[in-house]
């Protein structure tokens, strides 16, 4: 039986990823932060699917409540194959509007929580003999998106420290990659006119925005890829190659 915890994974992209690896036979456990009824809904939709995930509430950004969720879930589970750092929050703002705390914020959730998992479930991998560390960063961190300065600056540094960990932990048979999604329809692209959306669609060479299904899937290929680690696998339909 394999495991799997993904955070941020009762919306969005975190859901979707969820199912797929539910659906390919794991123990999914999904952690959440403060929107405890969409939690709650999305258990009791995978339940009516025949599935059963363990729910999990803590903020990434606290060291405390971090390894709280990890002391839970080896309490549960004997050992943890797959992490999904996928928590994460933006920040549409140009640079003057941009306050010291909003780029604390950002970082604090989309970097430190990616640090504080993975620091969380690295030695329980290696005594397991090995596992997989997947971190969902943005094509934003690969290219940069006006207006999101800050949050392309805190993906840049997700992928930044995918590739260093990788380094440290291979080794050890402890796998780290990431996946870039592109335009996604999620509720994170959801403040997107339609203009806006179309003219994001012009520029992506496969013709339509992805799904969050098209990013749980190279998720699960990761998960599984045996031989693959430290890479950036962009989930983006071509966009800004």
């Amino acid at each position: 039986m394999k495991t799997a915890l993904i955070t941020g994974g009762t919306k969005g992209i975190g859901k979707a990823v969820a199912l797929e690896f539910l659906k390919q036979g794991y123990e999914v456990v999904l952690n959440y932060h403060s929107d405890e009824r969409s939690a709650l809904a999305t258990q009791d939709e995978f339940n009516m699917l025949g599935y059963c995930p363990v729910l999990l509430r803590a903020d990434v950004s606290d060291e405390l409540q971090v390894r709280q969720m990890f002391k839970e879930f080896f309490g549960i589970y004997e050992k943890l194959d797959v992490l999904v750092n996928n928590a994460g929050i933006s920040l549409v703002r140009v640079i003057q509007d941009t306050a010291a705390c909003d780029w604390d914020k950002i970082f604090n959730v989309n970097v430190k929580g990616v640090f504080l998992c993975s620091k969380a479930v690295v030695d329980r991998m290696i005594g397991n003999g090995g596992g997989s560390i997947i971190n969902v960063s943005s094509i934003w961190g690969e290219v940069g998106a006006s207006c999101e300065v800050a949050y392309s600056a805190s993906k840049g540094a997700v992928i930044a420290f995918t590739k260093a960990l990788s380094k440290e932990l291979a080794p050890s048979k402890v796998r780290v990659n990431c996946v870039s999604p592109g335009v996604i329809d999620t509720e994170m692209n959801s403040h997107l006119t339609g203009d806006e959306m179309q003219g994001l669609i012009e520029q992506i060479p496969a013709g339509r925005i992805g799904y969050p299904e098209d990013v749980a899937k190279a998720c699960l290929y990761l998960a599984e890829a045996d031989y693959v680690t430290g890479e950036v696998l962009s989930v983006g339909g071509g966009f800004g190659k």
